[in-house]
């Protein structure tokens, strides 16, 4: 059973793996399309557009349905849920190795306070003028090889 829902879930991941099937669920979020409708603000073919919805209908994300000539689209969110509660497991991780860094940030910032840094004040010059370094001079020939 375990290895069920794991093969679900891959194959949900997977969909939502590409850009354009992502988009795809974006538009249908607002309700169900018809393919051509669905594809229109894609650059590819209807064929391409096709296959991608064939992806997110195995991976239960799209029902589709046919009246007559025209095939619509509509969403099912529902194997979307596994992905998130899966997602969800690891919010809490995060969320403690964002706060840990919080306080570590917080703490370094009233350290700063607390201590200052000390300015170090050498003998200046009373030149304004940078002084430039001085080229030496390269030193005799180094050995030469034989052929």
């Amino acid at each position: 059973m375990v290895k069920y829902k794991d093969e679900q879930l891959d194959t949900v991941f997977g969909a939502l793996a590409d850009r354009t099937r992502r988009h795809i669920l974006e538009s249908l979020s607002g309700g169900g399309r018809a393919v051509s409708e669905l594809a229109a603000p894609h650059d590819m073919s209807l064929p391409g557009v096709m296959k991608h919805l064939r992806v997110l209908e195995d991976a239960g994300l799209v029902a589709r349905t046919k009246e007559g000539r025209v095939v619509s689209c509509e969403l099912s969110a529902e194997p979307m849920k596994a992905a998130a509660d899966w997602v969800s497991r690891y919010e809490k991780f995060w969320s403690e190795q964002l706060d840990s860094l919080a306080r570590y940030l917080y703490q370094q910032e009233e350290l700063q306070r607390w201590n200052p840094p000390e300015s170090k004040k050498g003998p200046s010059s009373s030149s304004s003028a940078a002084t430039g370094s001085r080229r030496k001079s390269s030193g005799a020939p180094g050995p030469t090889r034989k052929r």
